[in-house]
């Protein structure tokens, strides 16, 4: 029986946030080594750790749009100090929007499976475990890279901030 939780808090744990489709529950939290079910949204879950970790979703997607001039699917800086950042798949504001976070990915490829046309693309995690999506090879990749570019900016600005404050 499934474990169903009123809410959950994004950790370094967390390796996806997916919509559900349930009348119990809205989101399945892909975490090590389990799947774990919440009556929040994605985006809910995406924005309350946004507040707990000190800023609001919209302060650092629009942080992220100043420094890298991403205005789509912008990854998320969600706690920066835990190397904890996300990025979607769709609009944020679309309900088959995943999230994926970034430093649990281990690879992407191609599915090349005849048996599942619909799934374009598979995300390996460092854990080994393999998420089966819709979306193609070139956007997670696309996305994988912003997102990279989003913590190299942000360490950067850190960086500068920390050298400045030396002088």
């Amino acid at each position: 029986m499934k474990k169903i939780l009123n809410d959950y808090f994004i950790n370094e744990s967390t390796l996806a946030l997916l919509p559900a489709t349930h009348h119990e529950y809205d989101t399945i939290v892909l975490v090590q080594d389990q799947k774990l079910y919440v009556r929040k949204t994605p985006l809910q879950l995406i924005k309350k750790a946004c507040l707990e970790a000190g800023s609001s979703f919209n302060g650092r997607r629009e942080a992220v749009i100043y420094q890298t001039s991403f205005f789509n699917k912008v990854p998320i800086p969600i706690l920066p100090s835990r190397d904890i950042y996300a990025f979607p798949t769709h609009s944020p504001s679309d309900f088959q929007c995943q999230w994926i976070f970034y430093n649990h990915v281990q690879s992407i490829k191609t599915n090349r499976s005849p048996s599942k046309p619909s799934v374009k693309s598979i995300i390996i995690f460092k854990n080994e475990h393999q998420l089966s999506m819709r979306e193609s090879y070139y956007l997670l990749e696309k996305q994988m890279q912003r997102t990279a570019i989003c913590i190299l900016q942000h360490r950067s600005f850190l960086d500068s901030l920390f050298t400045k404050q030396m002088y």
